[in-house]
């Protein structure tokens, strides 16, 4: 299946996200054939995938193709390809559509759900790491709301309208708070017969505060925006076991639900074939300073797979967009730097600011030593997030319906376009 016809190096990226498109985007004049293999045609905007989740915004508004990003960089190409394993013995990636080779390899497969172990939380709890994964969770979301309408078991009918968000990152924490505000703004309206007073949210973290990563008033903030919209909180507590319908936490505390959103944790996409010294906690490739592998002379991780380990950043650096851009703007510096046998510069982290929504007029920002919350904070969470999206159309789309949804207080995209089936964890074909 290898193509590769001239003598120019060949730099292999595994991963469309944002690590990886950066990468490809800066070496746009450099002297190298560039290959990216993703088992996506498209690039995911996860930063809003918990608003497609739910139904606040369509799906295709958050992923753009790939293809798309590149259309006029010529030194680019792009293969739908599954990554089966790696040979780094023979400069080799296995995938579904063949062999292929590389000359520098640079691994960006991002993060996955981390479970901890725990089989039985994986295979009934719903994750939320990609598109697919977020429109299992809408659908599933809005086929328990409809059971809710018709059911004459009390008990069941509870269970239905409880969710549970595990882990108060900021992933969970705006997970908790879009849940809260179709709560109070929309389950009265659109669902007849169903009272805001039954659908109960919980919000289950194991660290002592919210947003941890965040400063203390940032979590403060979080937790009194939360708590105003009626969301439950648990801090210092732990998930021992979840059944589908009984939820056990280790402070011996039993939630009986149908639903459980996880956001408690992540762990790298380390390909098969990589040597074991390289692979440190949270299933990461450790890397030098330069984001070389451990190991290796020319293989490289950037973004949520790799962790540069130092005195400033013992546990690697934040696992957020702005560092696996960065990343990958580094990289594409360093790999000109070694193909003209120049001397490499260490990556160097710029904090520009963590920012998270918890609803309605309602987020929180830390911006170096400024730090500020309410509505100034959600008007810029917006502006962040609406122009670091991919496409004009996307752009086009988010605001519009933003707008839309703000106004009328409402959604349309509440869509159960595939009913999902979680015994089997399949989507179910339409009738």
């Amino acid at each position: 299946m290898d193509q590769q016809n001239n003598k120019r190096p060949r730099v292999v990226i595994v991963g469309g996200g944002f690590a990886g498109l950066q990468l490809a985007k800066k070496l746009k004049k450099a002297p190298v054939d560039v290959l990216m293999l993703d088992k996506h045609n498209y690039h995911t905007f996860q930063p809003l995938l918990y608003q497609v989740a739910m139904g606040a915004i369509p799906a295709d508004s958050i992923a753009f193709p790939i293809r798309r990003i590149f259309t006029y960089q010529d030194n680019f190409r792009f293969n739908l390809a599954h990554v089966e394993t790696i040979c780094p013995e023979i400069n080799t990636v296995k995938t579904d559509i063949g062999d292929i080779s590389y000359d520098y390899l640079a691994i960006a497969t991002g993060s996955n759900t981390n479970f901890f172990g725990n089989k039985d939380l994986e295979s009934c709890v719903m994750p939320m790491k990609n598109v697919p994964e977020a429109l299992n969770l809408r659908g599933l979301t809005l086929q328990h709301l409809e059971k809710a309408i018709v059911t004459k078991d009390r008990g069941e009918k509870d269970a239905l309208m409880t969710f549970v968000v595990v882990g108060g990152g900021p992933t969970g924490v705006e997970l908790a708070g879009a849940l809260a505000e179709m709560r109070h703004l929309i389950l009265e309206k659109d669902y007849h017969g169903l009272s805001k007073h039954d659908m109960k949210v919980y919000l289950v973290e194991g660290k002592d505060r919210l947003l941890a990563a965040m400063s203390d008033g940032a979590s403060k903030k979080a937790k009194q925006f939360l708590a105003a919209n009626d969301v439950n909180i648990y801090n210092s507590v732990h998930v021992e076991s979840y059944d589908g319908l009984t939820l056990k936490i280790d402070d011996g505390m039993m939630i009986k639900t149908r639903n459980v959103f996880w956001a408690a944790g992540v762990m790298g996409e380390v390909p098969d074939g990589m040597a074991k010294a390289s692979v440190t906690r949270g299933s990461r490739l450790q890397t030098d300073e330069i984001n070389r592998v451990k190991g290796y002379d020319n293989i490289f991780a950037i973004g949520d797979v790799s962790v540069i380990i130092s005195e400033e950043f013992p546990n690697g650096h934040p696992g957020v967009a702005p560092t696996a851009i960065q990343q990958g703007a580094w990289l594409a510096k360093n790999l000109v730097h070694i193909i003209k046998s120049e001397p490499t510069e260490p990556f160097k982290y710029k904090d520009k600011g963590t920012l998270a929504t918890i609803g309605r007029n309602k987020a929180v920002a830390d911006l170096g030593k400024v730090h500020f919350q309410g509505f100034f904070a959600w008007l810029l969470w917006g502006f962040v997030h609406l122009i670091s999206l991919a496409g004009f159309s996307n752009k086009t789309s988010v605001i519009l319906t933003w707008m839309i949804n703000y106004f009328t207080k409402n959604s349309d995209n509440r869509l159960i376009i595939r009913s999902f089936n979680r015994s089997t964890r399949t989507v179910e074909p339409e009738k």
